[in-house]
């Protein structure tokens, strides 16, 4: 039962942003729904900085492996919210020249 509300929450907290990201790719302008990706991109930079920051007893090779790791791992939500981004975008490109289509039909 512990460990039931911090899923729970944090699945709550996943719905809401991928929601968000879906509200804001509708946008008429572009940039609002770049928002989240920018945002998820700088806190992987600012992960991958916290692991160069640290200076471990691993040698070189396991500098550059964790590095490479937190890049891939840590940049996941970005490219989610990138997806979500170009499917939303594409749909509305659509509409948008359907409505053009629609708009000459009528004249």
């Amino acid at each position: 039962m512990l460990v039931m509300r911090p899923m729970i929450f944090l699945l709550l907290l996943l719905a809401g942003a991928i929601l968000l990201q879906i509200f804001l790719s509708r946008r008429a302008s572009r940039w609002p729904g770049l928002l989240l990706p920018g945002v998820t991109f700088f806190y992987s930079l600012v992960m991958l900085l916290s692991v160069a920051a640290y200076n471990g007893n691993n040698g070189m090779e396991g500098v550059v492996a964790a590095l490479l790791s937190v890049l891939v791992l840590g940049n996941i939500p970005t490219v989610m919210l990138l997806i979500i981004y170009a499917l939303c975008r594409r749909g509305e490109r659509t509409q948008r020249e359907l409505n053009k289509m629609n708009a000459q039909d009528l004249s």
